[in-house]
């Protein structure tokens, strides 16, 4: 089944960010997600729109964080990136003249739209602020052990 990883990709990439004290490449954030910088510079570019990101030019230019990281959360991001679809599945067929299959469709769209409306919510409530803390805990652990 085809996922659509965009915010993964884009959660790893701004931590790495706000992990940087100046901006990171395109080159650069591809190699931290293996990435072709075309496809950074795509995505980074739906972020820039949405006043998440900026870019700078130049010899020392990069992408750096336009925002406060307590203030962008998991459903801002989504929401840059077009809202892309939350489950990869679907109805076998979107009008189907059998009954049967309108029952069907009728209860798992039902089903569909309350667990997005679900994860949406606690998207929500998830900022790049928790993210970074929970990353920062995890690194000092680490280098504890």
């Amino acid at each position: 089944m085809k996922r659509d990883r965009r915010l993964s990709s884009v959660l790893h990439a701004l931590l790495h960010m706000a992990e940087q004290d100046g901006p990171m490449t395109s080159e650069a954030l591809g190699r931290c997600l293996g990435a072709n910088p075309v496809v950074v510079r795509r995505t980074m570019g739906f972020l820039r729109d949405a006043g998440i990101v900026t870019a700078d030019r130049g010899h020392s230019g990069g992408w750096r964080i336009a925002a406060d990281l307590s203030s962008v959360s998991l459903r801002h991001l989504h929401d840059a990136l077009g809202e892309p679809a939350i489950f990869a599945i679907g109805n076998r067929n979107e009008a189907p003249a059998c009954l049967v299959e309108q029952s069907v469709n009728a209860v798992l769209e039902s089903a569909f739209a309350e667990a997005e409306e679900l994860l949406l919510k606690c998207f929500g409530e998830i900022t790049l602020a928790e993210l970074a803390a929970d990353f920062k805990r995890r690194h000092a652990d680490r280098r504890k052990a």
